[in-house]
This record gives structure tokens, C-alpha cells and sequence, in this order.
């Protein structure tokens, strides 16, 4: 796995849950956006937003969201651009009867905002741009779920 992601094989993934069921296959997506040609990172992006908050956020979502900055910093992942957009998907979605597992994931993306930072002057103005929606985002995001700031 090398040194990135390194620290997945620490999160119990079949005891959280996402949209589709069990989380225990998120390890291998995360995978394949950090190391997948790009079809393949593209396929595993899209199926891990549909999974962790797409239309709601689940306790995988926070357990997810560090390793999601770690591959928003990792120059050779293929979609930069989109692991950030999934990063403000996250911040902008909740889940109505676990407003625990909205605050955790709202508060983990929260947590990434100096990554966030660093990215706003990356060298592809592509991944500078997200980087600087993601950061005002951030920088408004309010919601009944999160404490105030």
C-alpha cells in the first residue's frame, strides 16, 4: 500500500455501514483512485460518492473523509479535481436520522481545510480552483448538526 493509505488497515470497515450495506469494500476503492489507471480511479470515484454521500452521509463517510485528503494531496492520483468535489459533497449532505454521522463527517472535512489551503496554490490551476470552492465552502458552512463556530 505504500505510505499513503497505509493507516486504513486501522478502521474495522465491516462494522460501518454506507448506502449500499457493509463499508468493508471502501479499502479497495480507495485503492484504486490512489494507484487505478484513470478509468478505473474515475469508476471507483463515482461508486465511493454514491456510497458515502450521494444522497446521505453514513458513519463510513467520516472514517473515509482523512484518506480522502490524502489522495486530494497525492500529486499522482488521476482525479484530484473530483476527490475534492467528493470532499464538498460530503460537507453539503447529512443524514436526517443520524445527525451524529453529519456532524462527524462535516467535521472531518473541516479538519482537512490546511490540506485544502495548500492545494488553493497547487500547480494545476484545475485542482487550485476545487481546492478554493472546497475552502469557501467551508469557511460558510453552518448546519444544525455541527456546533457553531
Amino acid at each position: 500500500m505504500g505510505t499513503i493509505l497505509k493507516d486504513m488497515r486501522h478502521v474495522q470497515w465491516h462494522e460501518l455501514r454506507h448506502a449500499q450495506g457493509s463499508a468493508s469494500q471502501v479499502p479497495g476503492l480507495l485503492s484504486r483512485i490512489a494507484w487505478g489507471d484513470s478509468e478505473s480511479a474515475g469508476d471507483a470515484l463515482s461508486d465511493l460518492g454514491r456510497w458515502i454521500a450521494a444522497l446521505a452521509v453514513f458513519d463510513a463517510t467520516a472514517a473515509t473523509v482523512p484518506f480522502l485528503w490524502e489522495l486530494a494531496a497525492m500529486r499522482t492520483v488521476k482525479d484530484r479535481v473530483g476527490v475534492l468535489g467528493l470532499l464538498g459533497t460530503i460537507l453539503a449532505h447529512g443524514h436526517a436520522l443520524h445527525p451524529e454521522w453529519t456532524r462527524d463527517a462535516h467535521l472531518a472535512v473541516l479538519a482537512g481545510r490546511a490540506t485544502a489551503e495548500r492545494l488553493a496554490t497547487d500547480g494545476d490551476p484545475a485542482v487550485s480552483t476545487a481546492a478554493g470552492e472546497l475552502l469557501a465552502a467551508c469557511g460558510g458552512h453552518a448546519c444544525a448538526a455541527c456546533p457553531p463556530r
